[in-house]
């Protein structure tokens, strides 16, 4: 029986300049940085109750991603506007402004170094 995600993890061809995006442009908190092997990064990113989110470094990732719409992560935030704000102060290239989704919540778009989309998502409170 699968129990849940226990984890996400972004391989990339330079782990570390990815990790760096997320802790210093997207401000997560990282929680590991190791090396895994003879030169391969592994960086974590750790959440209260839900799958942490890992960076490591593979030798067969080159370049972008050329399909970023095929897996998004969603963050969720207290407060889209500003945290959307934050990421555009930042440079953090917006695919797709604030929205809201019927019955779900606001999403928000961003792509990081490698390509890939992530999504700011503040969801509403269910009545």
């Amino acid at each position: 029986m699968i129990k849940e995600i226990e984890s996400i993890t972004l391989f990339s061809e330079n782990a570390k300049e990815l990790a760096n995006f997320y802790k210093e442009k997207v401000e997560l908190k990282m929680t590991t940085e190791a090396e895994v092997g003879e030169g391969t990064d592994f960086f974590g990113f750790e959440f209260e109750g839900g799958p942490g989110l890992y960076i490591m470094d593979h030798s067969k990732i080159k370049g972008r991603s050329k399909e970023p719409e095929r897996i998004i992560f969603n963050l969720e935030v207290t407060d889209i506007e500003e945290y959307a704000k934050k990421l555009d102060e930042k440079g953090v290239k917006k695919i797709q402004d604030i929205y809201h989704m019927e019955g779900y919540g606001y999403i928000a778009t961003f792509e990081d170094l490698d390509g890939n989309y992530f999504q700011l998502v503040q969801i509403r409170p269910i009545p």
